[in-house]
């Protein structure tokens, strides 16, 4: 690899690059390499992290992934997400392809398994009873969509039925989720949590807070249950499976190699060229938030 790759570190001129518009175009066509780069050039434009502080060639790879899963990267879309976190060996920044709830439901409804497939957070007021062994849910939906945006989340229930009339149906308080991801998280403390929702939580210690849950525990939440739902009991297609493997390594190595193995599979090619080195993420990193947070239930098994 060339050292002008190397040195690059704006995200723009990474993509200007001639070395890597060959190997885009190599890899993706030309007409399709253009598309790749001015969708994600869009996609980070207003995060100066990916733009300018990360890795280049990690937020192309994190790009990639999602491409070859024929998800656009649109944060705004929420169908997956290139989120940063520090490299402490390279003293850099990179980025790491994350799958939104909103990408599981697409890949899972693309897959022609579903007839319906939906994931929502239950708030306060809304929950009246749960069977566990029936799986039968009884609520009583706010009608006013200002109104159930603004209420308190109190659970998270996640619902699917296969073209054949199969159902399945899970879920969740807010607590246990709370304890999933204080359990399985190492960027999820339910202490911190606490002290943060009672504003007690010192201004200057804020800066280790910035895991997805901890900035849209809903989110996350949604897409726990989610994932407990289509692994546990869900028809996985090929498409789907990569997806779930490339959203959960445990270090940012096995992200890289997940998200090789990923493009070789599903586009013949090899994954663009980086200046990355593989490295275990620290347990205690939040900026390597999502990779842990995501650790399915399948753990408890």
């Amino acid at each position: 690899m060339s050292n002008e790759i190397v040195k690059t570190t704006n995200l723009n001129q990474y993509l200007a690059l001639p070395d890597v518009t060959n190997r885009l175009n190599a890899k993706l066509g030309v007409k399709e390499a253009v598309l790749f780069k001015a969708a994600l050039s869009s996609a980070v434009s207003t995060n100066n992290a990916l733009m300018t502080e990360c890795d280049p060639g990690t937020v192309v790879n994190a790009a990639l992934i999602g491409h070859a899963l024929n998800l656009p990267p649109s944060p705004q879309l929420g169908y997956y997400y290139m989120v940063p976190f520090a490299n402490k060996r390279k003293n850099t920044k990179d980025a790491q392809f994350i799958m939104g709830y909103k990408g599981y439901i697409q890949l899972a409804m693309r897959s022609g398994y579903y007839k319906k497939l939906n994931v929502v957070a239950v708030k306060a007021g809304e929950f009246v009873s749960y069977n566990p062994l029936t799986e039968e849910l009884t609520t009583s939906f706010i009608e006013d969509p200002e109104k159930r945006e603004l209420a308190e989340t109190v659970g998270f229930c996640g619902f699917f039925e296969y073209i054949n009339g199969f159902t399945k149906l899970i879920y969740m308080t807010k607590k246990q989720m709370e304890v999933y991801a204080d359990k399985y998280s190492p960027a999820f403390s339910m202490d911190a949590a606490r002290l943060i929702r009672d504003g007690k939580m010192p201004q200057k210690d804020m800066w280790k807070y910035s895991s997805f849950w901890y900035k849209d525990f809903d989110a996350m939440g949604r897409k726990t249950i989610l994932r407990q739902l289509l692994s546990k009991w869900g028809a996985m297609s090929i498409e789907m499976q990569q997806a779930h493997q490339a959203d959960e390594p445990e270090t940012f190595a096995e992200a890289q190699a997940n998200a090789q193995t990923m493009i070789e599979t599903t586009t013949g090619t090899e994954v663009v060229d980086t200046s990355f080195e593989p490295h275990t993420a620290p347990a205690d990193e939040a900026a390597a938030d999502d990779a842990a947070a995501n650790e399915d239930f399948m753990k408890d098994n």
